[in-house]
């Protein structure tokens, strides 16, 4: 299989990718807010398996790299609202034929 670089390093895309997208809960969190724009109690609840402080380290980390989009609103108490941008949006089609590769593959649990 042919690696894909980028121009100028050896270091393959797919690197660039994974060190974005395979930090721990970010695929789950891209999935619940590809359905939508939600406050954080919202996402929180709806990713119950995630720690509050692992959800809000995911959070940070796909916002500094462009996939979230972070708006607070200055409410009493503040309110925060996530979504994704376009560039988030546009992983949305990788994370479907994911998905299909994962119920292809996966092995039937006990």
């Amino acid at each position: 299989m042919e690696q894909i670089k980028e121009e100028n390093n050896d270091v393959p895309l797919i690197c660039e990718v994974l060190q974005i997208l395979g930090a721990k809960w970010s695929f789950l969190v891209i999935a619940e807010l590809s359905k939508g724009p939600k406050r954080f109690q919202q996402l929180h609840r709806a990713v119950g398996v995630v720690r509050t402080q692992s959800l809000t380290d995911a959070l940070r980390h796909l916002e500094n790299n462009g996939i979230v989009n972070r708006v607070v609103f200055p409410t009493v108490p503040v309110s925060v609202e996530y979504s994704l941008t376009e560039k988030g949006h546009d992983f949305k089609t990788s994370l479907q034929e994911m998905e299909k590769w994962a119920a292809k593959w996966s092995q039937p649990r006990a």
